[in-house]
């Protein structure tokens, strides 16, 4: 489960980082050791799911666990993860 609290202190240290690389994901992991973090562009991300946390740079979205297999969800309480998606500047 994920809190949105917590989610929300992943945002702002991810933001303090700068930009979201291999870097950034290792300090978010080192910080939430019980979560899992994926790096990846918004534009790979389904269209049909909404992010959980919006941000300028990012979005946020929960990574589920059910059933031993891995997927998106909108439900916190499935939440195990999160995958950070940079926003491209156009």
């Amino acid at each position: 489960m994920i809190v949105p609290a917590t989610l929300e202190q992943i945002a702002s240290a991810a933001t303090s980082l700068g930009d979201l690389n291999e870097h950034a994901l290792e300090s978010l992991k080192q910080k939430w050791p019980d979560l899992r973090f994926t790096l990846c562009n918004d534009d790979d991300m389904p269209a049909r799911l909404p992010p959980t946390l919006k941000q300028e740079k990012f979005n946020l979205y929960l990574v589920g666990g059910g059933e031993h297999c891995l997927s998106l969800t909108t439900d916190p309480e499935q939440a195990i993860g999160v995958v950070l998606a940079s926003v491209d500047d156009y």
